[in-house]
């Protein structure tokens, strides 16, 4: 086995776990979610801020053009979070859940098919009221029977599994997205 240096895809990314296998036929097949954290209009201060200590999150720097620094890592914290450049985000959509075919090792993506359709709305981890409907943390195989399974969390309440077959993808009438360097909103939002 070896390995390349990562390069960009023409699929969007939101901030959110992919995955990616080889399938029998030697196309990738790539798990994901169909929206761009370009787009996303709201953002979280961490994963987990509605339960940590409440000095980190007082202490977060609001200054701007600092804001990848926090008053907290200043005081002296070894693991400070990155410049703004390298820091993560969280509250982009984790929604559509998206399978992608790519006959060219991953340079195109020209056939592709929504999993789950929702807003994917995770600016809360409650999902215990229903607050948090992301698709998340895909896992994906091809089985022996020559099926795709994929399994993922669903509203942050369980993890779902479902199979399908390739020509369940192809069928799709979807966009090329190797042409595409973010897809706009309205085309995100649903079919």
């Amino acid at each position: 086995m070896t390995w390349d240096v990562p390069q960009p895809t023409v699929l969007p990314n939101n901030n959110s776990s992919i995955q990616c296998v080889k399938l029998k036929d030697g196309r990738l097949a790539m798990v994901f979610n169909r929206a761009s954290a370009a787009d996303a209009t709201q953002r979280r201060e961490s994963l987990y801020d509605e339960i940590e200590d409440d000095d980190y999150v007082e202490n977060l720097d609001k200054t701007p053009g600092q804001a990848g620094f926090s008053s907290f890592a200043s005081a002296g914290h070894e693991n400070a979070p990155f410049p703004d450049s390298r820091r993560a985000f969280w509250g982009a959509p984790r929604a559509p859940l998206s399978i992608a075919f790519s006959e060219d090792d991953g340079i195109s993506w020209p056939v592709w098919r929504d999993i789950e359709v929702g807003d994917g709305y995770c600016l809360s981890n409650n999902s215990k009221n229903g607050l948090n409907r992301e698709y998340s943390y895909p896992s994906i195989l091809q089985g022996s029977d020559e099926l795709i399974h994929v399994a993922y969390t669903f509203f942050r309440q369980r993890i779902k599994y479902i199979r399908f077959s390739t020509a369940w993808v192809q069928e799709s009438e979807q966009a090329d997205l190797s042409e595409a360097k973010a897809l706009p909103k309205d085309e995100r939002s649903g079919r």
